[in-house]
């Protein structure tokens, strides 16, 4: 089973940097299809970033260009780099992760097995 632990949340003034990191365990990261989603209060969970298995990369019109997914194989982590931040990108956000061969609709929360706890990002203007 996939265990996932995010890092790397906090608090930062608009156009500010943060880098989101998410340890992997049971499984290499580098097999698996991931993904960042988050959700603000009294918002749905949305997909940010997601990354298949053959490394076929997808993000939200809302973080293109700003944002940046990557997988670390020697640290066994899924990160994000959040980069010029807003105040609407202030959510929980978490990495997902799931060993399908292939997902056919990466931006689904209910394509993905295995969730973080979660980690608070917060953007004042």
């Amino acid at each position: 089973q996939v265990q996932l632990v995010e890092s790397g949340g906090g608090s930062v003034q608009a156009g500010g940097s943060l880098r989101l990191s998410c340890v992997v365990s049971g499984f290499t990261v580098e097999v698996l299809s991931v993904a960042w989603f988050r959700q603000a209060p009294g918002h749905q969970r949305e997909g940010v970033a997601t990354q298949g298995r053959f490394g076929n990369t997808n993000y939200a019109d809302s973080v293109k260009g700003r944002f940046t997914i990557s997988r670390d194989s020697a640290k066994n982590t899924l990160d994000l780099q959040m980069n010029s931040l807003k105040p609407e990108d202030t959510a929980m956000y978490y990495c997902a992760a799931d060993g399908t061969w292939t997902i056919p609709n990466p931006f689904a929360g209910a394509s993905y097995n295995d969730w973080g706890q979660g980690t608070q990002v917060t953007v004042s203007s």
